[in-house]
């Protein structure tokens, strides 16, 4: 079934498509389609043709059918048929060769073969197979050998090679054979050369050479005379028995200045460290005894106190490294001692705090981040200032009536003293208050007083127990009436001593013994600087009047 063709003017059918078989053959009959090889003419012939497609049926939605072209053969020429045609009886494309007997070679089938004529002799004789031979020209000649005899070049044998047999197996062989390297002799040592043929190669003459020598050590000469007078000319600028006079006698310290207090008193401060499995800490520390006796702060130590495998050691200012053992301790307080075995220990001198005023000299000794024996000065800034410790890191709790001072203290003065200007003890640098984000010292250092401090260390040194002096009362917040300021009562222990003395809840203090009242960190230092079993009196208001009671302090 073929498509319609669009319409086109020309309808003529055309004879030069090459790929056409039913157009005529020059010479001939009109050709036929080629049957193939073998084709049966009888089943040929019962083949029924398909019917035109003018007579096929057709469906009532289908497109009329255009029916096949008229062929126009025109006629060919006689003399193009024989030239060009094929002969009468062939098919093909090659005439049928001859069977013995048949035709001649001048005509096959009744036609007309064209003749080839004979090679030249020159070209037989250059390019021929030798006369009688007959194998192939991939072989070589078996010159020599009988037929049934095998090639060894080529059928295998003690000399084949495997190269050349295509039936060999893949083998690793020895390689190619190289031509032998040919021996490289040593050369002949040839004739030395003169100093004159190495440098010119004999195009100076020996008079010039001569000269050329001379001519150097005339330039030789000449350098020495100039580096003599060059030297000799320059010793105004150097002199080599040159001296610097002895240094003059240094300056005159009198024993109060801060140097001579320093010589005194830091050999003897010592650098305390302390080691708790990988942790550590230093603080400083004085001697205040014969044997060997360090008062220290307690939250230095007592990260070793009771701590498995802790290690406490001191450090002299000449470098003397000797371990130490805790004596004693009290973190209400946040004293401590400690004591090293070291013969003849330089003893601190100690003063007495209840003689210093604001604004008098003082001088801190200590190692602060660190760094053993550094000396700072300045004054007393305040005294019996309340300052509440945090104790960070250590069991430290409590309340110093610290002395102020703006010489300079930082992390590991602690324990360190703090000197007058004759040098005695009068302090112990405890605390520091520092501006947000700085972490080192503002001007603002605190120092236990000596006097309160003796007492307690002396106590830990006899290894007694240290007894505080307790009222018994808890103040909640400060209080003020625009005229006086006080301290409120939260609440009162039953059989303490406030409560033996008729002191009740809202009762606001203001003064205890000689001491003004006004927050909850004065009443307790107040309270301590007391022995347990002194009567105190106590002034405080109730509802408004003022009320005196007596207090028999007891042991916290």
């Amino acid at each position: 079934m073929s498509d319609p063709q669009p319409d086109r003017d020309d309808q003529t059918p055309r004879n030069d498509d090459p790929t056409r078989t039913d157009q005529p053959v020059p010479g001939g009959e009109p050709a036929q389609r080629d049957e193939p090889p073998g084709a049966d003419p009888a089943a040929q012939a019962d083949k029924t043709p398909p019917p035109p497609p003018s007579e096929r049926p057709t469906r009532e939605d289908e497109p009329p059918r255009l029916g096949p072209r008229p062929l126009d053969r025109p006629p060919v020429d006689a003399g193009s048929a024989d030239v060009f045609g094929r002969p009468s009886g062939v098919a093909g494309a090659f005439a049928p060769v001859p069977a013995p007997g048949g035709p001649g070679p001048a005509e096959v089938n009744g036609a007309r073969r064209i003749e080839v004529a004979p090679p030249h002799h020159a070209l037989v004789s250059a390019f021929s197979r030798p006369h009688g031979v007959g194998t192939d020209l991939q072989r070589p000649p078996d010159a020599g050998q009988e037929p049934s005899d095998p090639d060894p070049f080529w059928e295998g044998g003690a000399g084949a090679d495997p190269w050349r047999d295509p039936a060999a197996s893949a083998r690793l062989g020895p390689p190619a054979a190289a031509e032998p390297t040919p021996a490289i002799l040593p050369r002949p040592e040839g004739a030395r050369l003169s100093a004159r043929e190495l440098v010119f190669g004999k195009r100076v003459k020996p008079t010039a050479l001569a000269l050329l020598g001379v001519i150097a050590l005339l330039i030789g000469a000449v350098g020495g005379l100039i580096g003599k007078w060059a030297s000799d000319t320059s010793s105004a600028l150097t002199e080599p028995g040159a001296t610097i006079a002895e240094a003059a006698p240094g300056k005159e310290r009198a024993p109060g200045s801060i140097a001579g207090i320093a010589a005194r008193v830091v050999p003897a401060v010592v650098s305390i460290q302390i080691t708790v499995g990988e942790q550590g800490g230093t603080g400083s520390g004085v001697v205040i005894d014969n044997d060997g006796y360090v008062l220290t702060n307690n939250h230095v130590i007592a990260p070793a106190a009771g701590a498995t495998g802790a290690k406490v050691e001191a450090v002299f200012h000449d470098g003397t490294r000797v371990p130490a053992q805790i004596v004693g301790r009290d973190p209400k307080t946040d004293l401590a001692v400690i004591k090293v075995n070291v013969p003849n220990p330089t003893v601190a001198q100690i003063g007495s705090s209840d003689a210093l005023a604001v604004g008098d000299e003082v001088i801190a000794v200590g190692s602060p981040l660190g760094l053993e024996s550094t000396v700072t000065n300045g004054i007393v800034s305040a005294l019996n200032r309340p300052v509440r410790l945090s104790g960070e890191g250590s069991d430290t709790n409590a309340v110093i009536d610290a002395i102020q001072t703006d010489a300079a203290i930082n992390f590991g003065n602690s324990g360190g003293p703090l000197v007058d200007s004759t040098g005695a003890v009068v302090g112990l640098n405890t605390a520091i208050r520092t501006g947000e984000g700085s972490g080192g010292s503002i001007g603002l250092g605190f120092a236990i007083p000596i006097d309160f401090a003796r007492k307690v260390a002396e106590l830990l040194m006899r290894g007694k127990p240290v007894k505080h002096a307790d009222l018994g009362v808890n103040v909640a917040k400060p209080v003020t009436d625009g005229r006086t300021d006080g301290a409120q009562v939260q609440n009162v222990r039953p059989g303490s001593a406030g409560a033996e003395a008729g002191i009740v809840e809202q009762d606001v203090i203001v003064k205890i013994g000689d001491r003004i009242i006004r927050s909850a960190n004065e009443m307790y230092v107040a309270v301590v600087e007391h022995n347990v079993g002194d009567r105190v009196q106590i002034q405080l208001i109730r509802q408004g009047r003022p009320l005196t009671v007596t207090a028999t302090l007891r042991s916290d």
